[in-house]
């Protein structure tokens, strides 16, 4: 067993994950996983900068993950950055902080790494399920973009498009320091817009038609599960593997694109990080299944850290 500590730096939030992992028996055995909401991509859609409170509360939660790979003694670490950090000009202060706090450079990915990461750290448990078919979709939602990538053993294709939940929020919904609560019907129209259009530039990549299980990651797809199953709190082992219908789906986007933020805010699965941003991200998961003609979704917890963590070991 190799201890690995993998990190992935997005676009909305901030994920560890420390595990042991065994390439020859290929077991992966979880010691520590946690995610903090950080809004790295703050304004970089509008400023084409990272900005500093967003880098503070970066290096902070670095900090904090920095104690717990330290107490758990991994032996190596990986950091991967990811949207947000691609498309900033002041990118190298986030790599310097990173560095002076962890002692490793954050790798700024590609949208092709970040996908082949996704796509192994999803799939790796269902390849040997009979009852799913192959190849799968997987459908990785961020903050500031979304991965699609479509594979039965080994990645066939795969598109990066920047549509993700906070930047579709902050390009269609924020107005004069706030958040249009709840939208209205032209501004969802411009998000389903702007849905569609990524979808049409992934399908120049991505045979989209061909997948026959759709695999959804990320916190949009894992709260929207998260409230089909109808959960009091945030429960992973029951959200893993979890099948959402795409008239769930359909339900829960409409519900969040209508309700207010104190509403949103009220259900018991919701992170505070997302409460803002859950009717972009649903609204993607919801576009992408209606294009495809999915009957379900199969939600994995599992998903870019375990790639990440998978490429140490």
């Amino acid at each position: 067993m190799t201890r690995v500590a993998a990190v992935d730096c997005g676009t909305n939030s901030i994920r560890l994950l420390v595990a042991d992992c065994d390439p020859a028996t290929g077991d992966l055995v979880e010691l520590d996983r946690r995610m903090t909401v950080v809004r790295l991509g703050q304004g970089v859609d509008r400023t084409g900068r990272l900005a500093p409170e967003a880098l503070e509360r970066t290096f902070a939660a670095c900090r904090d993950y920095a104690a717990v790979i330290a107490g758990l003694g991994a032996e190596r670490i990986r950091f991967v950055a990811t949207s947000a950090s691609r498309d900033a000009e002041n990118r190298e202060e986030f790599v310097r902080g990173v560095k002076e706090i962890l002692g490793v450079e954050p790798e700024v990915i590609s949208g092709d790494q970040e996908a082949e990461f996704s796509f192994t750290g999803a799939t790796r448990e269902l390849k040997g399920t009979d009852h799913l078919a192959k190849p799968f979709l997987v459908a990785d939602i961020g903050g500031g973009s979304t991965e699609l990538v479509l594979g039965d053993e080994h990645v066939v294709a795969a598109r990066s498009v920047d549509v993700g939940c906070v930047r579709l929020t902050e390009r269609h919904l924020a107005h004069d320091g706030g958040i249009s609560d709840p939208p209205s019907e032209e501004e969802v129209a411009a998000m389903h817009r702007d849905a569609e259009a990524a979808l049409d530039l992934a399908q120049e990549t991505v045979p989209l038609g061909e997948a026959k299980t759709l695999v959804g990651l990320a916190g949009s797809v894992t709260t929207v599960a998260g409230i089909a199953l109808g959960l009091d709190a945030y429960d992973s082992e029951r959200i893993h593997h979890a099948r959402i219908s795409v008239e769930q789906v359909r339900e829960i986007t409409e519900r969040m694109l209508t309700s207010s933020h104190e509403e949103r805010a009220a259900i018991g699965v919701m992170h505070p990080g997302r409460v803002d941003v859950i009717g972009a991200g649903s609204l993607i998961l919801l576009t992408l299944m209606e294009r495809i003609g999915a009957r379900e979704v199969v939600v994995s917890e599992h998903d870019i850290l375990d790639g990440i963590a998978w490429s140490i070991a």
